[in-house]
Parts: C-alpha cells; structure tokens; sequence
C-alpha cells in the first residue's frame, strides 16, 4: 500500500516536472475557456504573470480573425468528430504586439466519456512568421523584377530584330547596286557578320518568348561549328591586332546547349581574349576540345596579360569585377557567361598566370551520354 502510494508521488511529482520545465507552453483550459493552470513557458510567451492570466479567458487574447476557428475545433472535439486539433493563431501579448503560436489542442474525458478539460500546447512561432512574411515579401519583388526584366528582353530583342533587319535589307541594297562588292574582303566580313547578327537575334528572341530555360529546349549542338562561326564574327577585330585564333576543336564533340547561350559563351571568351592581349607579344588564341567522364571540355587558350588568381580568383566571375585597366571594361562578360555554363548543368575551370596568358576550361554536358 505505501509503496504504490510512492509510486503515485512519484508520479505527481514527475508530471510536476515535466509541466513547470517544460520550454514548450503547456496549459489545462476549462471546457468555459479559463485557464486553469498554465505553465510558466505559456506566462512568457503572452507576457503576464500566471496569477493575471488565471483571471482571463484564452478569447480575450486571441485575435478576433483566429477565434471562429479556434472555438469551432473545440466543438467538434466535445463533439467528438475529432480527436484532436492543431492551428496557427495570433495572441495579442501583454505588452500589445502580435503573437504568432502553434497551437495543439486535445480533450480529457472521464472513465465515463464526460469532457473535463482541454490540453493545449503553445509555441511561440513569431519569428518563423515573420521570416515566412518576410521571404514571401521578397518573392514578390523578385517575381515583379523578373516581368520586367522579361519585358525589357522582349522590347530589346524586338528592336535588335529590327535593326538587323534593316542591316540586312541595306547591304543587299549595296549589292544590287554595286556588283562587284563581293571582290571586296571587308564587305564580305559585313555581310557575313551582319548575316550572324539576324541568326543571333533570332536566338535571343526565342529565349525572350521561352522566359525560362526548359529541358526539352535544349538541343545537341556542334561545338566545332558555333567556334568557327565566333572566330568570323571576331575576324575584323582579330585582324586589327595581327591576332590568330586556331580551331582544334573535334569536330564530332557535340553538347546539350541552346544556340544563344553558346554563340555567347565563345564570342565572350574570344572578345576577351582580344581585348585583353598583351602588347609584348602578337596574340595566338587556341581551341581544343576533350572527353571527361559525361563531359565535354571546351579549352580556350590565349597568351595575353593573364590573371593574378591568387588575387582575383574568387572574384572572376563576379559582377562589375574588372582586373585590368581597359576603358572598355565593364565586369559583366565573364558574369554572363559563367551564368550561361551554369544554366546548362556545366561548370567553368581557370588556369592563368601573369603575363603569361590564360586557359578557361569549359565544362559541358555530352550530348551523346
């Protein structure tokens, strides 16, 4: 008999514990809404003492938006439709400001079913509400920032459309009206460039309309081909500097890409290549390509100025980051092009020293794997 009588303080003095410690609010409310007996987590949370909220009802506190709902879940477990229920409420603090809470509510009955008081347990989730508050707000000004940005692109790749239209229409007026322009080295770069120019919008345009990049937008490309199409596009302004550019690149080396991206992965690295040759020496500029694993590797080669990686590497690919005087430089090359690699599954590696010239290794997804 004393024995289970200890037993039985034991575990009075147990739930005593468990109840007073507990970090977690823990309140026995009366089948009226009075509260009965409160933890001291749940005084902390609202910001009264135990012996105000023992003169209060939990309505007084909660938000009248939260309450209908509240009251409603507490019916259908006297009811009992349901066995327990769990919600999200707003409680108004002592102080006056909102409180966000967890709510966890069950019915303790009697032997003979009889309800005889509701368990809640309170937790306070203020701060998760606001981060939630706060990155929904960010989302939406991301979202806004995007259709402008889709609508900046359409309203550009409409008006380069247009340009290049008339770039075109204009140099087959020149031909008809002079026929032996076609002697002519120099026009026929303009022909040419101008010709890649219209294919170049086109691409554009189709990314414009697409908003997003699809998988099944992607196609298997030629990387032999988009290289030596960017070595014409740059031929005039290689020429300018007595640059060389070689293409070594399989020719059997096919990727998954889009045409846009590509066409302005090569021309970036190219351009790059040109504006940042040294003056100590003639450029030369190499293409190759190699097999890694599911890979293809796209190696482009220069002995211009270098980069100081030791210095700059982590910031390479950052926006607005320049690393030689150029008045040309704006920082926003490499950015885009890395943006590109990446949104085809790729990767780019870097290899360069002072004065000695760079290697940008290019990592694409092998369009036969």
């Amino acid at each position: 008999m004393l024995q289970n009588l200890s037993l039985e303080l034991e575990k009075d003095k147990l739930f005593e514990n468990i109840f007073s410690f507990a970090k977690e609010g823990i309140a026995i409310v009366s089948l009226s809404g009075e509260w009965i007996k409160v933890n001291k987590s749940v005084a902390d949370i609202l910001g009264y003492t135990e012996s105000e909220l023992y003169e209060m009802t939990f309505r007084e506190l909660t938000h009248k938006d939260d309450l209908e709902l509240d009251l409603s879940q507490m019916q259908a477990l006297l009811a009992g439709s349901i066995d327990d229920y769990c919600m999200e409420k707003r409680y108004f603090h002592n102080k006056g400001h909102i409180v966000w809470c967890k709510l966890s509510v069950s019915l303790v009955r009697s032997d003979d079913q009889k309800p005889l008081y509701f368990i809640s347990q309170i937790s306070d989730i203020t701060e998760r509400k606001s981060n939630d508050e706060k990155l929904e707000l960010m989302l939406a000004v991301a979202e806004k920032q995007k259709n402008r940005l889709s609508n900046f692109a359409d309203i550009i790749t409409h008006n380069l459309k247009t340009h290049a239209t008339n770039l075109t229409t204009l140099v087959s007026f020149l031909e008809e009206e002079a026929n032996d322009l076609d002697d002519i080295e120099d026009f026929m770069f303009l022909k040419e460039s101008v010709s890649n120019l219209g294919e170049t919008v086109s691409h554009l345009s189709k990314i414009a309309k697409i908003k997003s990049l699809e998988l099944n937008e992607i196609e298997a490309l030629n990387v032999n081909s988009y290289a030596n199409q960017a070595m014409y596009n740059v031929k005039a302004l290689a020429k300018r500097i007595e640059a060389t550019i070689v293409n070594n690149i399989n020719p059997n080396h096919n990727i998954k890409a889009i045409p846009a991206y590509l066409d302005s992965i090569i021309l970036n690295f190219l351009t790059n290549a040109i504006k940042y040759a040294s003056k100590k020496r003639k450029l030369k500029v190499s293409m190759s390509s190699r097999l890694k694993g599911d890979c293809v590797i796209l190696d482009i080669s220069d002995n211009g100025l270098g980069i100081d990686l030791d210095k700059y590497g982590e910031k390479l690919f950052e926006m607005y980051k320049t690393f030689h005087r150029h008045k040309d430089a704006v920082g926003l090359g490499l950015f885009i092009t890395r943006n590109h690699v990446e949104a085809l599954g790729g990767c780019i590696e870097v290899d360069s020293k002072v004065d000695q010239g760079t290697t940008f290794s290019v990592h694409f997804k092998n369009a036969e794997c």
